[in-house]
């Protein structure tokens, strides 16, 4: 094989969480009288952090950074009780991942999730063991920048040419570029064929089951 590994986004590439992180959003915005956001929305605003979600969702207020720290705070809050209400694995992940994983591969998650959320939801909700878990971290880079990617393939004692990154978003496909690797989009995530090409993905994943012959048809 030529790969030897393959690093995954969380959000709307191994979980569909967009139900949890709408309805949250929408439940904090509602209680301070700002306009509510449908999934589809959502899944627009998504992929740069929850700080970059909430700025986005109250452009009216976007330069005041008490309010923006106070909302961030409260969705953070209520985050928690809520990140595992209906998200799940999206349909083949988990068999995907245990393929790849008896096939000797190293695996590993990258989200612009907080660090936090990113450890605790891909262990409560895939119950699969990566190599590594990544998340973001105050006062360290996030996607796009490619350092959070170069920091993984070194935890996991790879190249950038031994690794496929799989990603739903325009984050995602300016990161693998950016770290050379191969990007690879997830169609069944949160965005469409258009801004995955349009931002780099050189192969389109139509379910998770098209990543096998991607790494094994070598």
């Amino acid at each position: 094989m030529k790969f030897k590994g393959v690093i995954f986004d969380l959000d709307g590439t191994l979980l569909d969480t967009i139900k949890d992180i709408t309805y949250t959003l929408n439940l904090v915005l509602a209680r301070r009288g700002f306009r509510q956001y449908s999934e589809d929305e959502c899944k627009m605003m998504v992929g740069d952090g929850m700080e970059v979600l909430v700025k986005r969702a109250v452009p009216e207020i976007a330069d005041d950074d008490r309010a923006i720290s106070d909302l961030i705070q409260e969705y953070r809050r209520e985050y928690a009780l809520t990140y595992k209400q209906n998200s799940r694995p999206y349909d083949g992940i988990l068999e995907v991942l245990a393929r790849l994983k008896e096939a000797g591969l190293k695996l590993a998650v990258l989200s612009n999730k907080s660090h936090e959320f990113t450890v605790r939801m891909t262990r409560e909700l895939l119950p699969f063991e990566f190599d590594v878990i990544l998340g973001a971290r105050p006062g360290t880079p996030v996607k796009p920048d490619p350092a959070p990617l170069h920091q993984v393939l070194q935890e996991l004692g790879l190249q950038p040419a031994e690794v496929v990154y799989v990603g739903d978003t325009c984050v995602d496909m300016e990161t693998a570029r950016a770290a050379g690797i191969l990007a690879a989009g997830a169609l069944w995530g949160f965005r469409d064929a258009e801004e995955l090409l349009r931002s780099g993905a050189q192969v389109l994943l139509k379910t998770p089951y098209d990543l096998l012959p991607l790494i094994f048809e070598q």
